[in-house]
């Protein structure tokens, strides 16, 4: 039974690798809008480290560098905005198809976005970073552990932040229309996440709450701080042990709300 899971998700997950890397001509749009606004995302954040003698709440220059050209890469690994593939069947009814499968309709569209997750972090991510590490002031880790558990950490990235778009999606059997929902998603997710700007740069109480009690950090700013080595080893095994804990919480909320919305589902009659 295990391995019969595992083959469908491997399958699944190879699925959603071909599917998104048939679109090379998106693929070579969407790096050139990363490295557009790279550009403005790191001279933005320059400007403050000139005017705070060189670093800010911790970060030097280097650091800094990393962390616009790591979050403009992995802000396409999570697929923070754009998904309402879920939302879109509710709406037409095509989603009685994905409930009368064998397989969880919550682990299919997992196993087919960690495969478009795994295309986008070859493509999508590692261009970027080359970019910013050739043309740019740059930070690589010191220690060598640090590389694999990026990878985890990133990994972990891209679960949580499936996870909470699902749980926005799962929002149309109750409103029919997502959009107000997805409204909400897109500005809370890009300021909390980290991606405009480093969490850090908030005032200290109100960073420490968005890092252990929200999951949006751990969708982009948890792994970039890994990779620059925020609080060293012992800080980076905590921000992906809150990671993990926010990815299995998020999952199970995911997988309840479902069960709910199915209920729903047959009590409205399809």
């Amino acid at each position: 039974m295990a391995d019969h899971a595992l083959r469908t998700g491997a399958a699944l997950a190879r699925a959603g690798f071909r599917r998104f890397s048939t679109y090379r001509q998106a693929t070579i749009a969407g790096l050139t809008t990363n490295m557009v606004f790279g550009l403005l995302r790191y001279y933005v954040l320059l400007a403050t480290t000139v005017g705070a003698a060189g670093a800010v709440a911790g970060y030097d220059l280097a650091q800094l560098s990393s962390y616009v050209w790591f979050g403009q890469g992995l802000l396409t690994v999570v697929m923070l905005w754009g998904w309402t593939e879920l939302s879109d069947r509710v709406r037409t009814g095509d989603v009685v198809a994905d409930l009368l499968r064998p397989v969880n309709p919550l682990w299919t569209y997992l196993a087919t976005d960690l495969g478009r997750a795994g295309y986008n972090f070859l493509v999508r991510m590692l261009v970027p970073i080359a970019f910013g590490a050739i043309f740019f002031p740059f930070y690589f880790p010191h220690a060598p552990a640090t590389y694999p558990i990026t990878l985890v950490s990133t990994a972990l990235a891209v679960v949580v932040c499936f996870g909470c778009r699902y749980l926005v999606n799962l929002t149309s059997f109750w409103l029919l229309d997502v959009r107000g929902a997805m409204t909400v998603w897109l500005a809370c997710s890009g300021v909390l996440s980290g991606m405009y700007f480093p969490i850090a740069f908030m005032p200290g109480w109100i960073a420490a709450v968005l890092q252990y009690a929200t999951p949006f950090p751990s969708m982009i700013q948890t792994p970039i701080d890994i990779y620059v080595e925020r609080g060293g080893l012992g800080g980076q095994l905590l921000r992906l042990l809150v990671q993990a804990a926010w990815a299995v919480a998020i999952l199970a909320l995911a997988h309840l709300v479902q069960t709910r919305a199915t209920r729903k589902l047959v009590i409205q009659g399809g």
